[in-house]
């Protein structure tokens, strides 16, 4: 099974990557970044989109919702950003975070690619 480093590399190996993250939720600290650029710090990044999957969580709790998160998609004028948390093997509290550029990305591969990476994904 792919260790973190590993998959991040396969993470920027999606077409349109531009920044790769694997975040601890409860703290907002990354455990591993590849990618970024100066309009992309990766580790602020990290710690704003903690607070993304947070509401989330207490929103699904507010309203009684017995589910899981499968992604959250949030959509930029020239990116996606995908927060995928990871279930199972050690993920609790961790997630994927994948920036992507729109002119480049084919969101729905995107997503599947990145499901196979959760898959594999030892922590």
């Amino acid at each position: 099974m792919p260790n973190m480093d590993i998959s991040l590399k396969e993470m920027m190996g999606i077409d349109g990557a531009v920044g790769a993250a694997v975040v601890d939720y409860s703290s907002g600290m990354a455990l591993g970044v590849l990618g970024g650029s100066k309009d992309l710090d990766l580790q602020v990044a990290a710690a704003g989109n903690t607070e993304v999957v947070k509401a989330k969580l207490r929103t699904m709790d507010s309203l009684g919702l017995k589910d899981t998160i499968e992604d959250i998609l949030i959509s930029l004028g020239s990116q996606y950003h995908v927060i995928r948390p990871i279930a199972g093997r050690g993920g609790k509290g961790l997630f994927l975070y994948l920036a992507l550029d729109r002119t480049r990305a084919n969101l729905a591969m995107a997503r599947h690619n990145l499901r196979a990476i959760e898959d594999k994904l030892d922590i």
